[in-house]
């Protein structure tokens, strides 16, 4: 994504994607604003996404390695469209789903049954990976791996060692992607090399480790994180409603807020001395946030005009973040996150 590579004026940068259901497709809109505008004083050295987030990573880097900045765009848009509850069943669904979960949240009891016990979860996969590989094709893969593309990064849980498992480069298959957003209660588990994988959500959420953790050459001197879960609130939740909304939140952002501590404590150890700057990269984190609330049972929302307004939301909240960077000092880390509460 930049034409003057081995020039110290561009600056190597990593984007971790967040997940979160529907509500990453305010990612997806915040990808499409940076892309547009790519500076070539920037280069994607590499890109993570768990969940939802994981479908932005993959369409963006698939579009930039084979083609350029419009074709990732146009990907993001494409996948989001059929994403979307387009006809008329599949709106019904949505909007019954969508009204279940708000049940569920106000503490009303509602009827809760095992993925394993009806097909339409497994119908809703094969959906997904039917989208996905109109899109990408997943074969070619391996061979767009390598040293001038982006590091590209998927995040998942095997539930079956109990540790947080990473798919990258050519092992990012369909199999990986789907169980980056297999959500325990809405679909069964995903079997990769004998062992069964849950949503992403419960382990990196995104991965950042991996981004970090490559060539000195590539290591990211600026890691965006586009962040879907509000860091802060003002006020104490009160109703069933609130609380449960609160926790969905935090309990988004714990791994995400671990990972980010381990690269805030690096940064801190090179500028007190106790790590050397020539053999150590300093890492400036910069986080793009939502900044607006939305109810945690609109996360499975798929209707056609929410999709959107996330969208574009996103794109407004890339072109804040363009123009305050610009106004601010790279060694400025004390600068609220775009679109903080």
């Amino acid at each position: 994504m930049s034409d003057t590579e081995n020039n110290d004026d561009v600056t190597r940068v990593a984007i971790a994607c967040q997940g979160g259901g529907s509500h990453t497709a305010f990612t997806a809109g915040v990808l499409k604003g940076l892309l547009r505008e790519w500076s070539d004083e920037h280069e994607l050295v590499g890109i993570s996404g768990t969940s939802g987030g994981a479908f932005n990573a993959l369409a963006a880097w698939y579009g930039l390695v084979t083609a350029d900045e419009g074709k990732a765009v146009e990907l993001l848009d494409a996948i989001w469209n059929d994403l979307s509850a387009s006809d008329l069943f599949d709106r019904f669904m949505n909007d019954f789903v969508v009204g279940l979960s708000r049940l569920e949240s106000t503490g009303a009891p509602v009827v809760q049954v095992s993925p394993y016990s009806i097909p339409g979860p497994e119908v809703g996969k094969d959906e997904i990976r039917e989208t996905l590989e109109r899109h990408i094709d997943f074969d070619a893969v391996p061979d767009l791996c390598g040293r001038d593309a982006p590091e590209l990064v998927v995040g998942t849980v095997n539930i079956n060692a109990g540790v947080f498992e990473t798919f990258t480069n050519e092992a990012v298959t369909p199999k990986a992607v789907l169980a980056s957003a297999a959500v325990p209660a809405i679909f069964e588990a995903v079997e990769i090399d004998g062992h069964y994988h849950w949503d992403g959500l419960f382990s990196q959420n995104p991965p950042i480790d991996d981004l970090m953790t490559v060539d000195a050459d590539r290591k990211p001197e600026e890691l965006w994180v586009i962040q879907i879960n509000p860091q802060q609130r003002e006020g104490e939740p009160t109703s069933l409603e609130e609380i449960a909304d609160r926790r969905n939140e935090l309990s988004g952002n714990i791994s995400l807020n671990q990972e980010l501590r381990v690269v805030e404590r690096v940064n801190e150890w090179i500028d007190e001395g106790h790590l050397p700057e020539r053999d150590f990269q300093r890492t400036e984190i910069r986080r793009i946030s939502m900044g607006r609330a939305y109810q945690s049972s609109t996360k499975v929302d798929r209707s056609p005009a929410f999709i959107r307004e996330l969208m574009e939301l996103g794109e407004q909240r890339a072109v804040e973040f363009r123009s305050q960077r610009n106004k601010r000092s790279r060694r400025d880390s004390d600068a609220e996150p775009i679109g903080h509460p």
